[in-house]
């Protein structure tokens, strides 16, 4: 007599799910979510028309078959893959794990983004790890930079740090900001003066622009233009 399986031994692809939350809320503040979202965009236009998937606050699922082994990075950045709208993010799907990841920090995350995450991030390949912490709540200066070395990380080189020139040393200006360039991004990043974190083009030097950043330029011009017409038409009649 044949037994009737209830359960199955082995769970399958259509058996298993894959949850597209993890009951966590999106960021600990609204502050930390403007920040999030504004380097997720920041990102987006900068690889925009290449195979670079820029995405955050979604689940990455780093262990087929287990749902329980998750992690959603504020900001990570993945190239050889298609930049399309996903719910989830399948490490054994894509083929391709994120090289550059962000996490907006605070106080109350520090242990996990310096600890656990971190530890993580280079068990599953990522290249280049930050660290913003808009607040200053615990980071001084609030910006940090690693690099994986071996199975973990180190701290990245500062871009505006010592520098020697034959026999002479140039040390950077008391209280100045750390700088970074990144190798996978192509950019520079730095702080400003009102602590915010800017991002820069290696290639043209050019600091990249929010949205609100691009309209407010666009109604600018919109508006010289508009003057300009003004004058010449005055002048004709």
């Amino acid at each position: 007599m044949a037994i009737l399986q209830r359960w199955p031994l082995t769970a399958t692809r259509d058996t298993i799910v894959y949850p597209e939350s993890d009951g966590k809320p999106m960021a600990e503040s609204d502050l930390h979510r403007e920040i999030m979202v504004w380097i997720i965009q920041l990102l987006q236009r900068f690889f925009a028309g290449q195979q670079v998937y820029v995405s955050g606050n979604l689940l990455i699922y780093y262990e087929k078959g287990n749902p329980r082994k998750s992690v959603a990075p504020d900001c990570f950045v993945v190239w050889d893959v298609e930049p399309r709208l996903r719910l989830t993010y399948k490490l054994w799907e894509e083929g391709q794990a994120p090289l550059v990841v962000f996490e907006v920090t605070s106080r109350s995350t520090r242990r996990e983004d310096m600890k656990d995450k971190m530890r993580l991030y280079a068990q599953l390949g990522v290249e280049e790890y930050y660290l913003y912490d808009p607040t200053g709540d615990y980071l001084k200066p609030s910006l940090a930079a690693f690099q994986r070395a071996g199975d973990g990380f180190v701290p990245m080189q500062l871009d505006n740090g010592e520098m020697r020139l034959g026999d002479l040393t140039f040390l950077p200006a008391e209280g100045e900001s750390p700088e970074y360039v990144s190798p996978r991004l192509g950019l520079r990043l730095a702080l400003d003066e009102q602590n915010r974190l800017q991002f820069y083009s290696v290639a043209s030097g050019q600091r990249l622009l929010s949205d609100f950043e691009i309209s407010q330029q666009f109604e600018a011009e919109n508006a010289r233009l508009r003057a300009e017409l003004a004058r010449l038409l005055g002048e004709l009649a």
